[in-house]
């Protein structure tokens, strides 16, 4: 079969299960394997699930030799990182209070990704309640970036992250609010989806979960994070549509009206400083477009500084409430970041209502941008991945966070569709681009990063960096 299982794409997998070639208690064995090999370094997985992983593997086989229909991931493992719930193993959040709060029931997404036929196999880490770009908690500790030991994996979702990148896992779910799965795919190499607002329905049991903050309701989304785009366009078809204990979620088609293969590059932005990897980066995705026909431009969108702003105040102005409640289960330097986010960004600097009348003009804004380019190609982060806890620290500050960020947060703030994918390795880390899209049209946001890919190839999974 070429390539050991643990190296192959979880459709790979899926067409070997079917065909007879390996069966799901091979694949699932080798992955166990490679958990056991990798993860007391990167500690990317911090539950493993291996009796239920192996019990699921035997039900799979058993359908495959009765000539069941299959789903499209049948037999394949996955990976959840740990603030979706997952039936009998704990939603912790990353917070030792959480530590032994065991889930009765699946979360939509994982509820469908079984009924596709996949088999988890293990639960990843994330920072304390996923506020952090950088994978640390007190519960779990540190997950480490496989290119660099001593640097970070990314976050919210860096478990998932370094799992994937080193072959733990082929298929992962995290989830998104400030580039919680597009952070990790560009520290670690893989790709991310990070879908329109209300593609995907979320839910969880828990109360504390049900009745989420403005911002987490209008800028927080699950997505599915693997090695390849096929397996993000076929994650997306499993993972789609309306749940009704979602009421933000809706069913809509997934492929959109025919569009110009025109593509919009961003190689500077006004007043932000752009390491010379992501322009390169952004130079080895823009040639790729074109060599498969595609018409690249350079242009920038509007007012992606306004963005970062928006965004941080809709997030700010629910920390000071969060706070009340969560302040005695964080740690203190997470405490201390989230108070110095809420001072910097307080109601005082800018009033709620403007934060709500900008959101909209905002997304008016790129919505008549992307009728022109219907693609927009951007820098994932404006920086290499940084040291570990470096976040915390007076070395990047909130307003460099900000700018960190900014090429992420328009994603989230206005509600759109963006797939980060790898385009290479220089200096010995991975280099990553968005490929942005208008509402719905994760079709095309798919289209370009699979070009990008089918030029540039994947480089992972890789053995991790010790």
């Amino acid at each position: 079969m070429g390539a050991e299982l643990w190296q192959r794409t979880a459709t790979e997998l899926a067409a070997l299960i079917a065909s007879g070639e390996a069966s799901s208690r091979e694949v699932v064995d080798a992955h166990l394997g490679r958990i056991d090999e990798v993860n007391g370094h990167c500690n990317a997985i911090v539950r493993v699930l291996a009796d239920e992983a192996r019990a699921g593997a035997d039900a799979a086989d058993a359908a495959v030799a009765t000539g069941a229909d299959l789903g499209p991931f049948h037999g394949v493992p996955f990976t959840v990182k740990e603030n979706l719930d997952v039936a009998g193993t704990p939603t912790t959040q990353g917070l030792p209070a959480f530590a032994e709060l065991v889930a009765s029931t699946d979360a939509p997404i994982v509820e469908r990704m079984r009924s596709a036929g996949a088999i988890p196999i293990g639960r990843t880490n994330l920072p304390e309640l996923g506020m952090r770009i950088s994978t640390d908690n007190p519960l779990h500790g540190l997950t480490r970036n496989p290119w660099h030991p001593g640097l970070c994996a990314g976050g919210s979702s860096g478990g998932e992250g370094s799992a994937i990148a080193t072959g733990m896992s082929p298929l992962g779910l995290g989830n998104d609010i400030g580039g919680s799965v597009r952070n990790p795919a560009f520290c670690c190499g893989i790709t991310a989806l990070k879908p329109s607002h209300g593609r995907l329905p979320s839910f969880s049991v828990f109360d504390h979960d049900q009745n989420p903050p403005l911002s987490s309701q209008v800028m927080l989304t699950d997505g599915p994070m693997a090695r390849s785009v096929a397996d993000l366009r076929t994650a997306l078809g499993v993972l789609h549509g309306r749940d009704p204990r979602d009421p933000r979620s809706v069913t809509v088609p997934l492929e959109g009206p025919e569009a110009p293969r025109r593509a919009a590059v961003v190689r500077e932005l006004p007043g932000t400083d752009l390491h010379p990897s992501a322009i390169d980066g952004v130079a080895r995705a823009a040639d790729a477009l074109a060599a498969a026909g595609w018409e690249v431009v350079d242009a920038v969108p509007p007012e992606i500084g306004r963005c970062a702003e928006i965004w941080t105040h809709l997030l700010a102005n629910d920390i000071g409430d969060l706070m009340e409640v969560a302040r005695p289960i964080l740690s203190e330097e997470l405490g201390a970041m989230l108070d110095a986010m809420a001072a910097v960004y307080s109601p005082e600097r800018l009033a709620p209502a403007v934060v709500q009348t900008e959101y909209m003009r905002l997304a008016r804004e790129w919505s008549l941008f992307l009728v022109d380019h219907p693609v927009l190609v951007m820098p994932t982060w404006t920086q290499p991945p940084f040291p570990h806890g470096a976040d915390l620290s007076d070395d990047i500050g909130i307003g460099g966070l900000s700018e960190l960020l900014c090429c992420i947060i328009p994603g989230n703030v206005l509600a759109l569709p963006v797939v980060a994918v790898p385009v290479g390795v220089a200096d010995g880390l991975p280099l990553g681009v968005q490929c942005y899209a208008d509402r719905w049209r994760e079709d095309l946001c798919l289209s370009a990063a699979g070009d990008i890919e089918a030029a540039l190839g994947t480089i992972t999974p890789i053995d991790p960096v010790t």
